[in-house]
């Protein structure tokens, strides 16, 4: 079966340090698949060559079979692949509800032409309906500016899914947030629709093993291991990936 999103043999370099050396990867279609392993294992630099952002020096990268190598980050997210970063993106000088429509009106219209009419207001039931999804249905006229750091985070995720994706990369999106933000986000991720597919990358292994299907482990730009959570948990070459066994 042909994956949803996969990487082949992916490298990239900076100078003479491999941040990844011939990295294979396939996210299924629904799948909720994390990267994890220790610090400079290659996790964000996987998500920058999956989402766009740095094009590898040897592999490909496909989208339903297609060779999407080439195409950046708005090209993908055109064809459904968003990415959450590990800080808040946004504008900050618009508002909540104005950012969310910017992200919905590139998929609501039929073309890449800025359409007045119908596509303007299928964007805006889409805004209405991410606001109310994420709970920032009151705060609509707020500029995103002045949110707080969670806020913001709830603000990306609504801007990421107006985009209808397929699928979605997060980079570590529970960083920075509360005890209670860690939990809504936990259980908005848990009910998110099976039609979006998630690649998760996160330190907190609580958090990746309770939302997780399948788990990979990166170490020094390699594949160490791939498998269920309690495979990774029970694997030994996961424990000592990680200085103080904490896998």
């Amino acid at each position: 079966m042909t994956p949803l999103l996969s990487a082949h043999g992916v490298t990239v370099r900076y100078g003479s340090l491999a941040a990844l050396d011939g990295v294979d990867l396939r996210l299924e279609l629904g799948q909720r698949h994390a990267l994890i392993g220790p610090n400079g294992a290659g996790k964000t630099t996987l998500l920058d060559v999956l989402g766009g952002r740095t094009r590898p020096a040897a592999g490909r990268v496909r989208l339903a079979g297609r060779d999407v190598t080439r195409l950046g980050p708005a090209a993908r997210a055109r064809r459904g692949v968003n990415r959450i970063h590990q800080r808040p993106a946004g504008w900050p000088t618009l508002t909540v509800r104005e950012n969310v429509l910017v992200a919905a009106l590139p998929r609501a219209a039929p073309t890449r032409r800025w359409w007045p009419g119908g596509a303007r207001r299928a964007a805006a039931r889409t805004t209405g309906a991410m606001l109310e999804r994420v709970g920032l249905a009151g705060l609509g006229g707020t500029l995103a500016g002045h949110l707080a750091h969670g806020q913001r985070r709830q603000l990306e995720i609504a801007m990421a899914l107006a985009g209808r994706p397929r699928v979605l990369l997060l980079d570590e999106p529970a960083a920075g947030l509360s005890a209670v933000e860690v939990e809504w986000l936990v259980e908005f991720l848990r009910v998110l629709p099976r039609s979006v597919a998630v690649l998760l990358v996160e330190h907190r292994l609580d958090l990746v093993y309770a939302l997780s299907d399948t788990v990979t482990v990166l170490r020094d730009g390699r594949t160490l291991a791939t498998g269920t959570p309690a495979e990774i948990r029970a694997a030994e070459p996961v424990r000592q990936a990680y200085a103080e066994g904490v896998a």
